[in-house]
């Protein structure tokens, strides 16, 4: 017997909780109820409002055997997902293909060039981004510490993953804030989905793509991490966008500017800073989510800290962590100075 028995009875509905109820085994509660003497109802009876339970799907699966239990929830949105996940992968493959392309050529390049062609390689792009001689110092520094201690191969692979997942965030994430910022309706609907994404514990991501691709594919941790990174860059472009001072998009218009022209010419450098922001906070949640997808045999310096965390190796696990952190402070620093550079240049215009 149910606590919510009364309620059941109340409404009418008993013959409808009863027609799909079935005799089975009794449970180790009506069992200890009835070993009191007091019968199956006797504990449900004597309780309390004070312990009355909240009416949950099994409280009052308990008293209706017509209202599903909260396993056979999960259990429907499991075999939900892998009655569609066919034809999940029939649309998804094709178009997913190309990350697995791009993630096995970067590793396989910045893993297999020689080290005294990539390390001056990295300090020319730095040179470039960052136009700071000591930010380039810093790179060569760090990436020196990172060699010393047989941690270059790891970090190579972490760039890698970093840099394909990063430019692809970029290339999707851009446009996506500029329509956002264009379009009220589009922006509403997108808000709720970013939401979501940015609140979702990164474990999450993992779950339904390793029902959808094999392990053995980069693009199952690729596509987690754009989707964990993806966020920032569309959120402060569209921030960027709508934040341009109105008297200029005016005087735009007075020029006979068209909607390309000021989008290019007005509105996107200027929100460039906000946009530059973005790609840095992406770049550092792709870092963070490299670590994640180790899991799932992402390489680089997130598989010695699995591996550390697994064995109990603390000097290990402690040795890969530095490098990571190494990683996110040249990263920034790099980022950073090009924002700065763009601050610089838009004060003396």
């Amino acid at each position: 017997m149910g606590t919510y028995d009364g309620l059941f009875n109340a409404l009418g509905l008993r013959e409808w909780c009863d027609r799909d109820a079935q005799s089975g085994p009794v449970s180790m509660a009506d069992l200890m109820a009835r070993a009191q003497g007091g019968g199956a109802g006797t504990a449900d009876s004597a309780r309390s409002l004070w312990d009355l339970p909240f009416p949950s799907l099994d409280a009052l699966a308990a008293s209706c055997s017509a209202i599903p239990r909260s396993r056979d929830l999960t259990v429907g949105l499991e075999r939900g997902f892998l009655n569609i996940r066919d034809a999940l992968r029939v649309v998804v493959d094709p178009l997913t293909q190309p990350l697995s392309w791009m993630l096995r050529d970067a590793l396989w390049l910045m893993t297999n060039t020689p080290w005294w062609i990539m390390i001056p390689l990295l300090l020319v792009i730095s040179w470039l981004v960052a136009r700071s001689m000591r930010v380039v110092g810093l790179v060569a520094l760090f990436i020196a510490i990172l060699a010393f201690i047989d941690h270059y191969d790891a970090a190579m692979q972490t760039l890698a993953i970093i840099f394909v997942c990063a430019f692809i965030c970029v290339l999707l994430g851009v446009p996506i804030g500029i329509a956002m910022s264009r379009n009220d309706r589009l922006q509403r609907s997108v808000t709720p989905v970013l939401d979501m994404l940015q609140t979702l514990p990164p474990f999450v991501y993992l779950i339904p793509l390793i029902f959808l691709f094999s392990v053995t594919e980069p693009k199952l941790y690729g596509i987690a991490i754009i989707l964990y990174a993806i966020v920032p860059v569309i959120r402060l472009t569209d921030l960027g966008i709508r934040l341009v001072d109105k008297d200029v998009i005016e005087a735009a218009d007075a020029f006979g500017m068209t909607k390309r022209q000021k989008l290019f010419r007005v509105q996107i450098p200027l929100a460039l800073p906000n946009i530059m922001a973005g790609v840095n906070q992406t770049i550092m949640m792709s870092l963070a989510m490299v670590v994640i997808a180790s899991l799932v045999a992402a390489p680089g310096l997130g598989v010695l800290v699995l591996r550390g965390i697994r064995n109990l190796e603390l000097g290990t696990g402690l040795v890969a962590g530095l490098g990571i952190v190494l990683l996110a402070i040249m990263l920034d620093r790099v980022t950073k100075a090009a924002l700065a550079r763009i601050d610089t240049s838009r004060k003396q215009q």
